[in-house]
């Protein structure tokens, strides 16, 4: 038991010990140099704090500019609800520094040592020999296992982090050491006409023992009752609480409804558009079978979203589909965090509603502190709201969540980036393409860094094979003509323009992607052009990147540009003028 000083203000309390920002019972993640900024702010409430001091205190023997300690201040009023103007915690003093202006109260307090929470893999379940492989199967009995043991007072790798460890020969024990978890779930599975016989095996991350093994034999008909056995059996060795009624909620009782939507999950998680294609077939199919299937209806939403920003599907055409999905998900169950995670991607990427968009991801947050597709969704929402330290913070938590999830590590990249925090993200980057040196979105974000420090031969190095392996998306083709242009490499640009024009002659494609064309060309009426389409068209990709991507700095002084953000619910503080 260690004594804490505890610092409280408004609703608020800081404890030094465990270094948290408290809002009533709830936590706030706040970054290292965002937690020091408030604490010694909050401990000197007593007077003025010179910049000189902050800086001297936050960042040690370090050079850095000003401007870090002014967006940390701006970050804290966020965080703390100050409005524009109000400055009810934080009081800027002209020329001298920062005042903490809300009355504090001192005290000690006991605190306990921080609750462990039990981390756990479950691998995909495996035939005893590869003729009798059902991947489908095996990753859905594991995908199931996730949800049910999430339930429980414990952290759950989710499928995107293990859907890789499906070989015959993996070895458990490896695999939790990669997945960072305490306890491992794995084991065999087998079809034999209408029956199904399951051996599951929980064993200890650290030295190997087994803490627990069962088999199942039984028909199809009762894959329900064999995964609530297993998680039940999983929570009693684990000694972990149950939920009530946490593993008995059945989703469908339609055992077909099921193999089809597990063949969509499969389908899905392989994340190739016509791959993903294919699971919108099977969930479709499901949902013919009982249309109440709120799972099935929840991954009709994420992949309906996922072609529009990674294929170039038509978002006036999926969007809405997806947005059905997800509300009629959660018209049939409330309390499904990822629903409300996938709702919000709609609203920030096509009704650019973003106080809705954070709703929805503070409620999945409520529902499951330990979703890591919530904490991924809303680190976007941050970036794109220019809110770079939140974002990056979310951006980490998804990670530890979800450690070997390729999407999750280039998006917290991404923020970095977004950031100007060009040397992490590249670090983040290089580990993501350790893990797949084909994926796509990272060696995208990796061109795009390159393209920012003027390293424009590796920068077309990366986004070339980011073409060769995105599965169609115009992203890194367009990518490529704005770094030819930057380049001076007109003749390569226009024949990128070509290539696009080619492309939707035939097709839809986003006209964010000729917007970018035109802007490494020094073109900005074409610019403004293809932007103001990218707006009717209610672009995504303009949702996602035209307030956070670092290259668009210099226009944000240009009164079109101002025009655009303000139509799109955004604001810009940097008008001043407009570029020809």
């Amino acid at each position: 038991m260690v004594s804490a000083v505890i610092y409280s203000f408004d609703n608020f309390s800081i404890d030094t010990s465990r270094r948290v920002l408290l809002k009533g019972d709830e936590s706030i993640t706040l970054t290292p140099r965002i937690f020091d900024t408030l604490a010694h702010l909050v401990q000197h409430h007593d007077r003025v704090v010179t910049k000189e001091e902050l800086l001297r205190s936050i960042w040690p023997n370090v050079f850095v500019e000003e401007n870090n300690l002014t967006q940390s201040v701006s970050t804290l009023r966020r965080i703390l609800g100050d409005r524009k103007g109000a400055n009810r915690f934080i009081v800027t003093v002209a020329g001298h520094g920062y005042r903490f202006a809300a009355a504090v109260k001192v005290s000690g307090a006991p605190t306990q040592a921080s609750e462990s929470t039990t981390t756990i893999a479950v691998l995909p379940f495996k035939p005893l020999v590869e003729k009798d492989r059902d991947a489908a199967l095996e990753l859905g009995m594991a995908d199931a296992l996730i949800m049910q043991l999430s339930a429980l007072q414990t952290i759950v790798r989710p499928l995107t982090s293990v859907r890789r460890f499906t070989s015959l020969d993996q070895d458990a024990q490896n695999a939790g050491r990669e997945l960072g978890v305490e306890s491992i779930l794995d084991g065999s599975i087998q079809r034999a006409s209408d029956r199904i016989r399951v051996s599951a095996r929980l064993t200890n991350g650290a030295d190997g023992k087994t803490l627990w093994t069962g088999t199942f034999d039984e028909k199809f008909t009762d894959v329900f009752t064999v995964q609530d056995a297993i998680s039940e059996r999983v929570a009693s060795a684990l000694k972990l609480r149950l939920n009530k009624g946490g593993l008995s909620k059945r989703f469908t009782d339609s055992t077909h409804a099921y193999e089809l939507y597990v063949q969509g999950r499969y389908h899905w998680n392989r994340l190739v558009p016509s791959e993903v294609r294919k699971g919108i077939e099977f969930y479709e199919q499901a949902l013919e079978i009982d249309p109440e299937y709120a799972l099935a209806l929840t991954g009709l939403a994420v992949a309906n979203i996922s072609l529009t920003i990674s294929a170039d599907g038509p978002p006036a055409e999926l969007f809405p589909k997806a947005k059905t999905a997800a509300l009629k998900a959660l018209s049939i169950d409330e309390s499904l965090a990822d629903a409300h995670a996938y709702l919000a991607f709609v609203k920030f990427w096509f009704d650019w509603d973003w106080p809705g968009a954070e709703s929805e991801l503070k409620r999945a947050l409520v529902l499951n502190p330990n979703s890591a597709e919530a904490h991924r969704g809303y680190g976007i929402l941050l970036s794109q709201l220019r809110h770079f330290e939140e974002a990056i913070v979310r951006g980490e938590r998804a990670r530890q969540l979800d450690p070997l999830a390729l999407i999750t590590r280039a998006n917290e990249a991404m923020f970095l980036y977004h950031a100007g925090r060009y040397e992490e993200a590249q670090q983040r980057l290089t580990s993501t393409l350790e893990l797949e040196p084909n994926f796509w979105v990272a060696l995208l974000a990796l061109g795009k860094l390159y393209a920012q420090q003027k390293k424009y031969a590796e920068a077309v190095e990366a986004l070339t094979k980011a073409k060769q392996f995105c599965g169609g998306s115009t992203q890194p083709l367009a990518m490529l003509g704005f770094v030819h242009g930057l380049a001076g490499d007109r003749v390569q640009a226009q024949s990128v323009l070509k290539e696009l024009q080619a492309l939707a002659d035939a097709r839809y494609v986003p006209p964010y992607n000729f917007s970018i064309v035109y802007y490494g060309l020094r073109d900005y009426k074409k610019t403004f052009t293809w932007l103001s389409r990218a707006y009717d068209a209610r672009d995504p990709l303009l949702a996602a990147f035209i307030n956070c991507e670092p290259f668009w700095q210099p226009l944000r002084s240009d009164k079109r540009f101002l025009s655009l953000l303000q139509r799109m619910n955004l604001f810009s503080e940097d008008y001043v003028g407009d570029r020809e």
